[in-house]
């Protein structure tokens, strides 16, 4: 087809006349160089530094070395079948065996397989999980290889996993329960409806009714055949692969691949593994569905393409990607500016062109977050801007600034490269064996955009849209609490926008900094030094101090905090309920007489952040950047104390999303319970605002929130500034003489104020009712005041995390009760000292009672007869894991030094962490558990509407 255009092509040139004839010339070498790219464009490579096998019975295999985190593998098992290949009599089983893989398999009978792993440090659903979506199932099993047996057992386990569960009628009919919970747990507005758009949004396909969580009547019936079939025809070797990233010679993990994986059977006659895709339609579908336990109003547009997409294989079509990624943010870009408009048409809205459910189609999609009433206003914006752009095109100085954002982020992960964990990395090659993604590496795609991005000019950018949009195989679905648009208005507004008066873009000229007058250069009057953490602290002559760590995790990060006392605490109870619902709109205004937008175009190509906050006993900043861009984050810091603009507009637009935001949302079962519990247990604090509400929003006092605001930054000498990552110690230290001593101190070294007022303790309960999904949720809180104890707060986390185990052994596992519970137990000393400890987990409404009182029993057993050593050595191996693992990153670091100051932390805790675990006793254990989990509980419960 290529050849037959170029034939037609030069023939049309050659037919000009003669004058022309230096122009064809240009024209015919333009071609022939078009035509060779397209032709001989060479494929995208494949990362040397992984290495790609295949076993002879079709297993495919990824291995690559990667030493962080130390003395760690990630393990997946990635199998190329999912719920789209089940057969009418098995709707839910694909989803079911990957439970049932957990649940019995040839080396590790019923719960072994989870118990041997917790021995081992190894969380079951923070560490240990899996998936199923429409087209894959993928086995996710994080394993410590710093010692040869338990590295042998990961490997055996994802064995067992390809084929070796064992299917026994009792463990699946134990299991069935387990899963219904999963299913009950996602019963609810939006899944209903979805069940009734889903039809038109893949029309004529199997993906319409082959949701992998199934149906409840066949997760209660399916025959035990047939997922024994299921097993049979699909978990196979030229269906899988076996991924192994991490702290390992790959020489050592390929011939471990080979000696678990080398004897699974090759199939006899197997089925064939069919692709499916979803037919075309020359009318525009609308649904519109409203349910009025929904929290929010959405509109979704997907005009789907008219063929099945291909993979990414050449730099052509890489080239492509780029084209389309600069796309999708420039037209981000302007619905971000729209959303933050005075009168926005909608909370959140964007545009993309990707994915369906459908593995092998995509469309151009555009949705919207919108008030209940509002969907049509924006369906309206979210067209109009797709038209601006196909009539008029983006700007120059919109594809200059999405260029520079692309390579930005692709400099930091280039020069992060080498620092990347594991767990980051091993989804690329989970994704290149079910989608074929290309994984040519960061340094390949960064180089690769540095020699195409130049190459890409707007005109190739501005005819994207015009592939994306058109009348046939249109689908748009309005979802919300009520119904306020219809059919005819959709379709209406559709034909309208092609002809509706629409003006350019106007893209508005920036400053080329932040900083207008430059700040007197101050001075450090002070330096410490804690060898033991290896961070350095300056004082400042206004009395702010900076500490620091250098460190080497990331070397394109630095991570940001800085606090002062006070907050809210110092703000009357009048004050405080004035301003409350107004402090977070606040920063909506921008700084230095520049908007947001205007601050958004500024910081193309830059990585920095920084962010003010007003919590209930502090204020401060969080924030994060690029070592380069580090001066960026100083002047933002600078301005937030110095030029926060006051801009009713804006203001009045982050009200205004919010209370759309708002809207429905206490309609939703959850929602509205957590607003009741809260009531109930602050029912007599004066200073209790309360679940937002769309009259608190407009009672808010901007001219208050302001003034207060500019109060609590009015002193930066009572602030501490922590930094963390890879530091140039010079450029530290000049920044801050710049931009934090320039500001004003005055030594007013405020403290917070405590509240008198304290939360109910002891016996209560709050029953619930709403929504009519038939589900319950169940919430048992010990609370109370307390003397901080950095042993007991130890002890008592660690009593979280043990009755957590028993839950899950108990609720899930014996009972088939739940899908999941959630245990923690805290201590914490500011404001003041105070211990909670809370149970939560959805169920049957029939099984509440039983399975509450199952809780509160473990409860007081471990108060009564203390913790086997089996689930403390559990509990301690976790902690000890997660601690060894988290002490390689700059967030740990960043809240541990901070800390210190902040909460009057002792320095050398971290140091000896993994001494103090392992000094745990299990009369520790017992001993909080009497002192706090004696005194009654509040139980929380929230029903279905009788």
């Amino acid at each position: 087809m290529k050849k037959i255009l170029y034939i037609v092509l030069l023939t049309s040139i050659m037919a000009s006349c003669d004058s022309q004839k230096k122009a064809v010339e240009k024209k015919i070498k333009e071609v022939e160089k078009v035509v060779k790219e397209e032709v001989k464009s060479p494929e995208i490579p494949i990362d040397p530094s992984v290495k790609i096998g295949k076993l002879s019975n079709g297993i495919t295999y990824y291995i690559k070395n990667n030493g962080k985190p130390a003395d760690k593998v990630e393990l997946r098992l990635a199998i190329n079948a999912g719920s789209i290949l089940e057969d009418n009599d098995q709707l839910g089983v694909a989803h079911f065996m990957e439970h049932m893989n957990f649940n019995g398999t040839k080396n590790f009978k019923k719960n072994e397989l989870i118990n041997y792993l917790q021995s081992i440090g190894v969380k079951f659903g923070a560490d240990l999980n899996a998936y199923t979506g429409f087209d894959q199932t993928v086995y996710i099993l994080p394993i410590p290889s710093d010692d040869e047996a338990k590295l042998d057992k990961g490997f055996q386990i994802i064995r067992d996993w390809a084929g070796n569960a064992l299917l026994e009628e009792k463990d699946i009919d134990e299991e069935r329960g387990v899963v219904l919970e999963e299913y009950r747990s996602r019963r609810g507005a939006d899944s209903r409806m979805m069940e009734k758009y889903l039809p038109k949004m893949m029309f004529g396909s199997k993906y319409a009714d082959r949701l992998p969580i199934g149906t409840e009547e066949s997760i209660k019936n399916f025959s035990y055949e047939s997922i024994r079939r299921f097993q049979k025809d699909w978990y196979r070797p030229d269906l899988m692969a076996v991924i192994a990233v991490g702290d390992v010679d790959v020489a050592q993990l390929e011939n471990k691949i080979k000696k678990y994986f080398s004897d699974v059977p090759v199939s006899k006659n197997p089925r064939e593994r069919k692709s499916f895709s979803i037919k075309n339609h020359k009318e525009t579908f609308v649904a519109i569905e409203a349910d009025k336990e929904t929290p929010f109003a959405r509109v979704q547009l997907m005009y789907k393409d008219r063929e099945d997409a291909t993979p990414t294989k050449t730099v052509l079509d890489y080239r492509n990607s780029i084209v389309q990624s600069l796309f999708t943010q420039m037209i981000n870009n302007r619905l971000d500016e729209l959303r933050n408009a005075e009168n926005p048409p909608f909370v959140f809205g964007f545009s993309y062109h990707g994915g369906t459910y459908a593995r092998n189609r995509e469309a151009y999609q555009s949705q919207a977050t919108t008030s209940a009433d509002g969907q049509l206003k924006g369906l309206n914006a979210l067209l109009e801007e797709s038209e601006r752009v196909k009539r008029f095109g983006f700007k120059k100085g919109e594809l200059d600034r999405a260029k520079k954002n692309v390579m930005a982020r692709l400099e930091k992960s280039y020069k992060n490269r080498d620092k990347n964990e594991s767990g980051r990395i091993v989804g690329a090659y989970v994704s290149n064996f079910l989608d074929e993604r290309p994984i040519p590496g960061v340094a390949w795609r960064f180089d690769m955009n540095k020699k195409i991005l130049p190459s890409i000019t707007l005109e190739e950018v501005n005819n994207v849209i015009q592939d994306y949009i058109y009348d046939d195989n249109r689908v748009i679905i309005i979802t919300g609490p009520k119904k306020v648009v219809t059919e005819a208005q959709v379709l209406n507004a559709l034909e309208a926008v092609k002809t509706k008066e629409l003006k350019p873009y106007e893209d508005k000229e920036v400053a080329a900094s932040l900083i207008t007058n430059e700040p007197s250069m101050g001075k450090i009057t002070g330096f410490s030094e804690n060898k033991e953490l290896s961070t350095k602290t300056f004082t400042l002559e206004n009395g702010a101090k900076v500490t620091y760590k250098k460190t080497d995790f990331k070397n394109d990060e630095i991570l940001f905090t800085a606090y002062s006392y006070g907050g809210t605490s110092l703000y009357t109870d009048e004050e405080l309920k004035a301003t409350s619902f107004a402090n977070g709109a606040l920063t909506d205004a921008g700084i230095n007489g520049y908007t947001i937008s205007d601050m958004s175009k500024m910081m193309s190509g830059k990585i920095a952040n920084a962010r003010p906050y007003i919590g209930g006993i502090s204020e401060g900043f969080n924030g994060s950047a690029s070592p380069k861009d580090l001066e960026i984050l100083f002047q933002q810091v600078h301005l937030y104390f110095t030029a926060l603009n006051k801009d009713e507009k804006a203001f009045k637009s982050s009200i205004n999303k919010n209370k759309s935001f708002l809207g429905n949302l206490l309609a939703s079962p959850n929602f509205f319970f957590q607003k009741e519990m809260s009531d109930f247990m602050n029912a007599d604090n004066p200073r209790y605002t309360g679940f937002p509400s769309v009259e608190k929003y407009d009672a808010a006092d901007y001219d208050l929130a302001y003034k207060k605001y500019k109060e609590r930054f009015a002193d930066a000498g009572d602030f501490n500034f922590y930094f963390v990552g890879n530091i140039d110690e010079r450029k530290l230290a000049r920044l801050a003489m710049k931009y934090i001593a320039s500001l004003p101190g005055k030594n007013s070294n405020e403290n917070y104020k405590v509240s008198d007022f304290r939360p109910i303790k002891g016996s209560h309960t709050k029953v619930v009712n709403k929504g009519k999904d038939p589900k319950s949720n169940v919430r048992i809180i010990y609370q109370g005041e307390t003397e901080y104890d950095k042993k007991e707060a130890l002890a008592f986390k660690s009593l979280g995390e043990i009755i957590g185990i028993k839950l899950t052994e108990k609720l899930r596992e014996q009972e088939g009760g739940v899908y999941s519970s959630r245990t923690r137990g805290n201590i914490s000393k500011m404001p003041y000292g105070r211990y909670n400890f809370s149970i939560s987990f959805p169920c049957a409404p029939e099984n509440v009672e039983k399975l509450k009182n199952i809780a509160v029993k473990e409860i007081e057993n471990v108060v009564k007869n203390g913790p086997t050593d089996e689930d403390l050595s559990k509990t301690k191996k976790a902690q000890i894991l997660d601690h060894k693992e988290s002490v390689k990153r700059n967030r740990y670091w960043l809240n541990l030094i901070k800390n210190i100051d902040y909460m009057k932390n002792d320095a050398s805790d971290t140091m000896n962490f993994e001494e103090r675990v392992n000094a745990l006793t299990k009369a520790d254990i017992q001993k909080v558990a009497k002192k706090y989990l004696t005194d009654g509980y509040i139980l929380g419960i929230l029903n279905p509407e009788k």
